[in-house]
């Protein structure tokens, strides 16, 4: 159900929060420009943003590129994944989640008070590098983060997907599911993810004072993003020159240990990458790329396949990681329940 207690189905228009699956969309965009000359992949994030440098625990300076932005080896990190004492925490920075009303020019200087967790390119730690990738988009595309997307990616696309929300009436309930049955979400509400605790409030995106989270904000329906995914698969479409789709879908990290379940990961420049697939676990083959989102979503391309599929769930976190997910995709590949 889109609206459980309203008995409302999901429908093929059903609005979902896509959370860090908003992610590869603002990275095509930021490549987008990269192919139009206006933004280079080694410019320092100060070209385009000159007060967020925030600096190494021993106080040195740091140098945070584009590049370390998409592939999340920037040295930042997320208030969910870091100890309730933590400075993310004591800062009180968003992580694009929660904290309706927020402007992303105070959510960057808080950001930019905390210390980086390791010199930019490393290490690889999943973080709030794609909200910061949002202010260097809206900088280097010369307006608003969501109208630059809707020109370079959505638009030609034909994608409603956006950082707000038209009509209310498609948009799902999200449910969270820490007790034994999934409970309608209050605002703000938090639901344990293993060690951590995820903040929501469910509220941001109704609310035009929030500020458009690159790696949290956007919403959209299974086929609009479809819409995207298979740009992608099938070399850029209308978005991206072939040659950087290549780029964007293969391992930019190197050796540095991705963590993913079901395998070796590397990362591209907005999802992981499948390196090795582990035996009897993972059917999907190496060159897979795939991501998901806290509010319940996932996807995967598996490309020698010829395979795109997305699932788009308003139940936080089983629709994203665990059994539900892990199941779809033996059930896609045709394998049995271990």
């Amino acid at each position: 159900f889109a609206d459980r207690e309203a008995q409302r189905p999901v429908r093929e228009d059903t609005v979902f929060r896509l959370a860090s699956m908003t992610k590869p969309i603002v990275s095509a965009a930021a490549l987008a420009l990269v192919d139009a000359g206006t933004l280079g992949l080694d410019d320092p994030v100060t070209k385009w943003l000159p007060s967020f440098s925030p600096r190494l625990a021993d106080g040195r300076a740091a140098t945070i590129t584009v590049r370390h932005l998409l592939t999340h080896t920037a040295g930042l990190n997320y208030t969910f994944m870091e100890a309730p004492d933590g400075p993310y925490h004591r800062a009180r920075v968003s992580d694009g989640l929660d904290q309706p009303g927020l402007s992303l020019e105070e959510n960057l200087a808080r950001i930019a008070k905390a210390p980086l967790l390791f010199e930019p390119g490393k290490a690889w730690h999943y973080s709030l590098a794609t909200d910061v990738l949002g202010g260097v988009v809206a900088k280097a595309g010369g307006a608003p983060l969501p109208d630059v997307v809707r020109r370079l990616v959505t638009g030609p696309l034909g994608m409603d997907a956006a950082f707000t929300v038209a009509d209310p009436g498609r948009l799902a309930v999200p449910y969270g599911d820490a007790g034994a049955r999934p409970a309608r979400m209050a605002d703000p509400q938090v639901v344990p993810f293993g060690p951590a605790k995820i903040t929501y409030s469910p509220s941001r995106i109704l609310d035009p004072r929030s500020y458009p989270s690159g790696g949290a904000g956007m919403v959209g329906t299974a086929d609009d993003y479809l819409k995207f995914l298979e740009a992608l698969r099938t070399g850029g479409g209308k978005i991206l020159r072939p040659a950087t789709v290549q780029a964007m879908t293969s391992n930019q990290t190197g050796e540095l240990e991705v963590q993913q379940p079901g395998g070796k990961w590397g990362f591209g420049f907005g999802f992981a990458v499948l390196k090795a697939p582990e035996p009897g676990t993972m059917p999907s083959a190496a060159g897979t790329w795939q991501w998901g989102g806290a509010y319940g979503s996932n996807f995967w391309v598996d490309p020698s396949a010829k395979l795109t599929v997305i699932v788009l769930t308003n139940t936080a976190l089983a629709g994203m990681a665990g059994e539900f997910p892990d199941a779809v995709r033996r059930a896609v590949y045709g394998q049995a329940q271990p």
